[in-house]
């Protein structure tokens, strides 16, 4: 399932899902966002107290469940790592702070603007400038070094802490937190997030669906392959919106968004050239992850604690716009990536790049 029809089938079909949940209860523009849904993952198991972001998302619950189980059955299921763990995990650590000053992952990017959210195309534009520096590094000669086999076992912890996940927001110990307001608490019901969720780890994992690296091979190979994934959740969302009046077209009034251009800029910059480092958006991470990639492991592990970082020191954006706090640590971000990605270049190497696999001398 790996040719432009089935990826332009599977964006569809994320976009169609995106535009149900928020019909039957998740915050606008918000029907899928891997960054804010992490985010919420942090804040329900308690590690940030921002309450109005609180609550175990089935959808992520479902998408690690549903790319294990198709990995599993197609063999694509291969348990590796040692490259670069704990850079991987400051990777995702800035990755999720660019984020969240943004207000969205790469995916909620796409949604909010097929809302009609006229503040996201700066992020856009950020993120393709941030993929387009990581570019150079990549043509530098950036690597992580290789992967290693590891033991399989090491492969079903990522499936199992979904499955740990899904049991506590059913039980609801008194020490999980569900938001009794704001975003947190605007959700679909569990059975129908569940569900659309599995369906989109189902999707991703068949078709490599990744936004960098649609941009990225769009730029380096003037291959659209990926993008076109994108493309028609763009579409399909768009359609959805304004048949179920959820099209609202402008700058101001946007929901869960603020219109702090140059910081909507530079968040999603830093979300981009993160991301173009690890090989993969956050969504991309999610199912490798669930194929046995134990980076990935790393990186999501990175995600979960930049989000509970980002509101317990006043990092995260609101409706009034980016923090101080958060602006300082997206300069600090763009500094540290920066550096990450100069400090590994290979100079020696012949690096060339497509989907997930670098070949290189």
């Amino acid at each position: 399932m790996s040719s432009k029809k089935h990826v332009i089938l599977a964006g569809g079909l994320v976009g169609l899902l995106a535009v149900l949940l928020v019909h039957f209860g998740n915050p606008a523009n918000m029907g899928f966002c891997i960054a804010c849904f992490i985010r919420d993952i942090a804040g329900g198991l308690g590690l940030h107290r921002a309450g109005v972001v609180q609550y175990i998302r089935p959808e992520i619950i479902g998408m690690g469940l549903g790319a294990w189980l198709m990995a599993m059955g197609s063999g694509d299921f291969r348990v590796r790592g040692g490259s670069s763990p704990f850079t991987r995990f400051i990777l995702g650590f800035f990755v999720m702070i660019g984020a969240l000053v943004f207000l969205g992952c790469p995916l909620r990017m796409v949604l909010r603007l097929a809302g009609g959210d006229l503040t996201a195309i700066l992020g856009l534009v950020g993120f393709t400038a941030g993929i387009l520096l990581g570019i150079v590094f990549l043509n530098k000669g950036f690597t992580l070094k290789r992967t290693y086999s590891l033991n399989k076992a090491e492969g079903f912890l990522f499936p199992a802490m979904k499955i740990a996940f899904f049991i506590l927001l059913v039980v609801a110990p008194s020490f999980i937190f569900f938001s009794e307001s704001g975003p947190g608490s605007m959700r679909a019901p569990v059975a129908l997030a569940l569900i659309a969720g599995l369906l989109v780890g189902f999707a991703g994992q068949r078709t490599r669906m990744c936004t960098v690296g649609g941009i990225r091979d769009l730029i380096m190979f003037k291959d659209a392959h990926l993008i076109s994934g994108f493309a028609a959740i763009f579409v399909i969302a768009l359609l959805g919106n304004i048949i179920t009046g959820n099209f609202n077209l402008g700058f101001d009034g946007q929901p869960v968004a603020h219109n702090d251009g140059l910081w909507n800029f530079l968040g999603m910059a830093l979300a981009g050239l993160g991301s173009v480092l690890l090989g993969g958006c956050p969504l991309r991470q999610v199912i490798l992850s669930a194929e046995g990639n134990i980076d990935s492991v790393i990186t999501f592990l990175g995600l979960l604690v930049g989000a509970a970082f980002a509101h317990n020191f006043g990092l995260a954006s609101s409706a009034a716009g980016a923090t101080a706090n958060g602006k300082t640590a997206v300069i600090i971000g763009l500094i540290v990536v920066a550096a990450i990605g100069f400090l590994n270049m290979d100079r020696s190497a012949d690096v060339t790049m497509k989907g997930d696999v670098k070949v290189g001398a």
